[in-house]
């Protein structure tokens, strides 16, 4: 399958004429899935980020279908929240590609590829880091985005403010290292998002996690915490969207990046 840019090339050269090239354009922007939907898959071009599949609420039929459709047209599928089960299914529908998979039995962030995609060459540097253990499987969304994108992620796992000298030596890290966007992942009183604030000069993104005790502690606290930051610099995403702030970053880092080469 050709992309938008060897399409305008071919056109530009004369290659094709104008209304094969807008043939061939609408079939790059959308693959129908039998009769269960429509997949983006020029979204990365458009805006930057590729479609990513939701696999929690997808039946396996369903998914099996998707991963078939997007692996066939870019090589390459991420899907999050994926169960134990459903992974299992897709390996023996699968046995030739690969499969990368992080996280815990019912909170899975796969990425599936076949043998010869190759991640995207480096291309900015972001720095993931997680109060306690239980946020991991959360993190794991932002380092797989991360990797999809082409972007270096340092990640610092287990930092939070109950041993709030823990977070000496990863803040140092991250400045030396110069990480363009800090994706920052907390649960319980969602404390460390304002802590790490309020310590580095790059945009910190907050991800309340749903772990805690009793009222709020399914993140509603983490996040009310966060949003009423007295810490400027910090931005914050919905409960457990690790995804949408991995991806955050990666556009804040791949433009840093793209301004400092020019």
């Amino acid at each position: 399958m050709k992309s938008t840019q060897e399409i305008l090339a071919a056109l530009a050269e004369g290659k094709i004429g104008i209304e094969d090239a807008e043939k061939e354009l609408r079939a790059l922007s959308l693959a129908q899935v039998g009769n269960i939907g429509m997949i983006d898959l020029n979204r990365q071009e458009r805006s930057g980020v590729p479609e990513v599949v939701f696999a929690e609420t997808k039946t396996i039929e369903h998914l099996t279908e998707i991963v078939k459709v997007m692996v066939e047209r870019n090589g390459v599928v991420l899907l999050t929240r994926v169960s134990k089960a459903k992974l299992d299914t897709l390996r023996n529908s699968f046995k030739g590609l690969n499969f990368d998979a992080a996280g815990y039995d019912d909170h899975l962030t796969v990425l599936i590829h076949e043998n010869d995609w190759s991640e995207p060459p480096k291309n900015g540097k972001i720095a993931i880091m997680t109060a306690g253990t239980s946020d991991i499987a959360y993190a794991h969304e932002a380092e797989a985005i991360a990797r999809l994108l082409g972007v270096e992620a340092l990640t610092y796992y287990d930092v939070g403010v109950a041993g709030i000298h823990r977070l000496i030596e990863p803040v140092k890290k991250v400045i030396e290292e110069g990480a363009d966007a800090l994706v920052v992942f907390a649960g319980m009183e969602g404390a460390l998002p304002t802590v790490i604030a309020a310590l580095v000069d790059i945009p910190v993104i907050g991800v309340p996690v749903p772990t805690g005790y009793g009222h709020g502690g399914k993140g509603e606290t983490a996040l009310a915490s966060m949003l009423q930051s007295c810490a400027p610099g910090l931005a914050v995403v919905n409960i457990g969207n690790g995804l949408g702030a991995g991806a955050v970053a990666c556009l804040i880092a791949k433009r840093c990046a793209n301004r400092a080469r020019d």
